[in-house]
C-alpha cells in the first residue's frame, strides 16, 4: 500500500469525530451558550489555555459564547497582599468598601485582562465588560439570613435589572463577551460584589441562551455525598429544587443558578468539571456528558 493511502487512513479516525460532531453542531448554530469560568480551571495554565481554546472552537463552530467570571482566589491574594482578611458569611465573601476596590482591581484589571488575552491569542474575538457597562447588571444590597436574621455583609449585591443591549451588540459582530461579576448600584452609585454563578444564569436567562454551563471543581452533582461518588447525570428543575437544602455551601450558589436559568427560560443548565481539558466541548459535542445536567419540567425526556 502506497504512503499516500496509509496516511488517509491514518486520519480517519479524525474525520469519523468531526462528524459525530454534526448533530450537536446543527443543534447549536446559532444558539447562545453562557459558560461561567472558574474553579481550579482559573489557576491551573493548562487548563486556562484548554478552556481559552474550547471557548473560540464554540464562536467558530457557529454558536454564541458568552464568558461570566468571578475571581475567588485571585481576590483573596490580593486581599492578603493589602493586610486585608478575607471573611465568608452565608457562602458568600464579606465585602467592605476597602475590599471592594481590590475586587474591581482584581476582576477587572486581572483576572477578565488575562482571560480576554488567552482567548485573543486565537484572533480579535474577545472583548471585556464589567456589570457596570452600559448598565448591564444593576444590583442592590443583598442582605442574607443566618438562623432567621438579616445580616450585613458589605457591597455584596443582589441583581434587579440585566440589560443585554451590550452584550448583544458584541455577540452580533462575532465578538466573545467577557463579563467580570460586579454591578452598578440601583440606589446609591456605588458598586456591588456579585457572585459569578449568579450573574452567569441571570445573564443566561436575560439573553434567553440555550445552555448554562458552571465550570466546578468537582464532577458534577453527588447522588448521596459523602456515601457516594455516584454523580446524578440529569434531573429536573423541579427534583433539584427537593435536593437544594442538603448540599454543601459551594454548590448552593451553583445549583440555584441553574434553577433559576432553567426557570428562565434556559433549555439546559449543567455543572461540569473544570478539571477535565476540554470539559466544554465534551459536554456540548458528545453524548458521554461528564456533569450534572438540569432540564426544565416539561421538557423531561426531551432536552439533550
Amino acid at each position: 500500500m502506497s504512503t499516500g493511502t496509509n496516511r488517509k487512513h491514518s486520519a480517519l479516525p479524525k474525520a469519523r469525530i468531526l462528524v459525530e460532531a454534526l448533530p450537536w453542531l446543527t443543534r447549536h448554530h446559532g444558539k447562545t451558550i453562557v459558560v461561567k469560568f472558574g474553579g481550579h480551571a482559573m489557576v491551573n495554565e493548562e487548563l486556562k489555555a484548554a478552556f481559552a481554546q474550547d471557548v473560540v472552537f464554540l464562536r467558530h463552530a457557529g454558536l454564541r459564547p458568552v464568558v461570566v467570571h468571578g475571581g475567588g482566589p485571585q481576590i483573596s491574594a490580593a486581599l492578603d497582599q493589602h493586610g486585608i482578611a478575607s471573611e465568608f458569611k452565608a457562602g458568600l465573601r464579606v465585602t467592605t468598601e476597602e475590599a471592594m476596590d481590590v475586587v474591581r482591581m482584581v476582576l477587572a484589571g486581572q483576572v477578565q485582562r488575562e482571560l480576554v488575552g488567552l482567548l485573543n491569542q486565537h484572533g480579535p474575538l474577545a472583548v471585556g465588560l464589567t456589570g457596570e457597562d452600559a448598565h448591564t447588571i444593576t444590583a442592590t444590597k443583598h442582605w442574607p439570613e443566618i438562623d432567621g436574621e438579616r445580616i450585613d455583609i458589605g457591597r455584596v449585591g443582589e441583581i434587579t435589572a440585566i440589560d443585554t443591549g451590550a452584550i448583544e451588540a458584541l455577540l452580533a459582530d462575532g465578538r466573545i463577551p467577557v463579563v467580570s461579576s460586579i454591578a452598578r448600584s440601583q440606589d446609591d452609585g456605588h458598586v456591588y460584589n456579585v457572585n459569578a454563578d449568579t450573574v452567569a444564569a441571570a445573564l443566561a436567562a436575560a439573553l434567553g441562551a440555550e445552555t448554562l454551563m458552571v465550570l466546578t471543581d468537582v464532577e458534577g452533582l453527588y447522588e448521596d455525598w459523602p456515601n457516594s461518588d455516584e454523580v446524578i447525570s440529569r434531573l429536573t428543575a423541579s427534583q433539584l429544587e427537593k435536593l437544594l437544602p442538603e448540599l454543601s455551601a459551594g454548590m448552593v450558589p451553583k445549583m440555584e443558578g441553574c434553577l433559576h436559568a432553567v426557570r428562565g427560560g434556559v433549555r439546559t443548565a449543567r455543572v461540569i468539571d473544570g478539571r477535565v481539558q476540554h470539559s466544554i466541548l465534551l459536554e456540548i459535542f458528545t453524548d458521554e456528558g461528564i456533569g450534572t445536567m438540569v432540564v426544565p419540567d416539561e421538557q423531561e425526556g426531551d432536552a439533550s
